[in-house]
């Protein structure tokens, strides 16, 4: 069993608004919000403000402690005023991608309860056939708050108008549900994952001792603030230590590198699409993106050449890498910015009162040791409560002694930093060897003539599991299938091989950045039943 090398922390028993701006007060007229598109601004004192009134105008309208709100909304400014307005008003907050279809938002909705919606007017057309879907089936919304108005909705405005004092809330932080993202876990289909005040504050307070924002430091918010890595990284950290945000609806490579050039951004945190961008595309050589004083990528494994290729473009020593999931509230290591020399490839060192074990893939429940390949099983305070109304689902994540079995694959080094290999139920098994797509991967972007890749396991004739790569070339490139093959063949063992490719226009990914192979998968399924 691996334990932090750093002092535990005390558990941070406070609701997540508490936790996030209980020193609003000491940071005043600083900036906490920036509209990166707009210049829009937010001090840290009209955000407190902001929430308390938000708080009240949902208390008035009988929004009591439990009650679920869902928060349907690409980010803003707005974001977070209603975010931490309904946490501050007792209520646990479900927050929906984006993208969501209106079947996909109906079944969120009912499955986690939520009796109010919050969105955006561009989101009202999916949100009133959402509602109306619910409202066919004997399950009516209470309300539809529309932060930027609409005719027939309530708006921010209104809230911010709500005359009278905030709530007086007990809150249990330590069994109150502040957020209630969905999640499909290390398989199956999307859960609701029940993380505490107390997990969230105190996985805040945890990753102090390698990662927290200076006070004033200029932050770009691009990833989604839905997605618990967005959440977490983008506003409740930064907020919480005084910093910036500047904030992007949506991850488009011009505004980002404007956004950067134009309010001088220090921090960027982002996923590996966005890492893969800034070290191919041309665009990024017509910015000034010198301010930049790290950049922490997460969500999903990024290549150590693509990695050293964009520290490289950024003028960077080297990029950051952190790893955590949704039911981890969402962090257990991280790589720090004070680093000097971090290994490469590594997703950093393991945060204060954290505990680990590599568990060995073959079913014997051998505990494994540094430089040995395993599933990895997490234990501390971030740990989620559990899958709402999932007691099956939960067990079989979380056992009898409080270990979450994470699905990851990875190993530790001897300087204790931790390496992320691949998932488990991803690994290809090829005539009884383990192969890792995201290393067969990484070997493809090292292609100048490739913009993208992933892989995942086909049968063959022969009923084996075999590599084959999904590929993006680069404009203009006529790279072949024969010679992907030959180019990776050339750099890995030969069971690795990639023994099949297709090139594809894109490369199936969710909002944080993961490689959604299991379409590819179904993609692949429909074809053989086809023939």
């Amino acid at each position: 069993m691996f334990r932090s090398e750093f002092p535990d922390v005390p558990v941070a028993d406070l609701p997540v608004h508490e936790a996030v701006l209980g020193d609003a007060a000491r940071y005043g007229d600083r900036p906490a919000l920036i509209d990166g598109l707009t210049g829009e601004r937010v001090s840290y004192a009209q955000l407190a403000a902001a929430v308390e009134r938000v708080a009240a105008g949902l208390a008035g309208s009988g929004v009591r402690r439990g009650d679920v709100i869902a928060l349907f909304s690409p980010n803003s400014i707005a974001y977070p005023m209603a975010y931490y307005g309904a946490t501050r008003a007792g209520a646990t907050v479900t927050t929906v991608s984006s993208l969501a279809t209106p079947a996909e938002l109906a079944g969120q909705l009912r499955d986690s309860g939520a009796r109010r919606l919050v969105t955006v007017s561009p989101f009202l057309p999916t949100a009133e056939a959402a509602a109306a879907l619910l409202a066919e089936q004997g399950r009516p919304l209470a309300e539809v708050l529309v932060l930027d108005g609409a005719d027939g909705h309530r708006s921010l405005a209104d809230l911010l108008a709500t005359p009278g004092p905030a709530p007086e809330v007990a809150i249990d932080p330590g069994e109150d549900i502040a957020v209630l993202p969905y999640s499909s876990g290390t398989t199956g289909l999307p859960k609701g994952v029940m993380l505490t005040h107390r997990s969230i504050a105190t996985n805040l307070a945890q990753c102090d001792a390698l990662y927290r924002p200076a006070e004033g430091e200029r932050v770009l918010a691009v990833l989604p603030f839905f997605h618990i890595y967005g959440l977490a990284a983008l506003l409740n950290q930064p907020l919480r230590c005084g910093a910036t945000v500047v904030v992007l609806p949506r991850f488009d490579l011009e505004q980002f590198c404007r956004a950067v050039e134009e309010h001088r951004v220090q921090a960027l945190v982002v996923a590996p699409p966005i890492a893969l961008a800034l070290a191919k595309h041309p665009v990024v050589e017509r910015y000034d993106l010198s301010s930049v004083e790290y950049l922490l990528c997460a969500a999903a494994p990024l290549d150590r050449e693509l990695a050293d290729a964009c520290a490289r473009r950024l003028g960077l020593p080297h990029l950051l890498q952190g790893y955590g999931m949704t039911e981890l509230s969402p962090v257990t290591h991280v790589v720090s910015p004070r680093e000097g020399d971090p290994p490469r490839g590594s997703v950093g060192r393991m945060v204060p009162s954290t505990e680990l074990r590599i568990a060995a893939l073959d079913g014997s429940g051998d505990d494994l040791g540094p430089g040995e390949r395993g599933e990895l099983l997490i234990r501390g305070p971030q740990v989620m409560k559990g899958y709402l109304g999932r007691p099956r689902e939960t067990a079989a994540v979380i056992d009898a002694d409080g270990w979450l079995h994470t699905g990851d694959v990875g190993y530790v080094d001897e300087r204790g930093y931790l390496h992320i290999v691949d998932r488990v139920k991803e690994l290809i098994k090829y005539k009884g060897y383990q192969v890792a797509p995201a290393e067969l991967e990484a070997v493809l972007l090292g292609h100048p003539q490739i913009a993208d890749a992933a892989v995942i396991g086909v049968p063959d004739a022969e009923g084996t599991e075999c590599p084959k790569a999904f590929v993006v070339r680069t404009p203009g490139s006529r790279l072949t299938a024969e010679e992907v093959i030959w180019y990776v063949a050339g750099q890995v063992a030969p069971y690795k091989k990639v023994r099949a490719v297709e090139f594809v226009d894109a490369v199936p990914k969710s909002a944080a950045g993961k490689i959604l192979r299991r379409e590819l998968r179904a993609r692949e399924a429909a074809r053989a039943a086809a023939h």
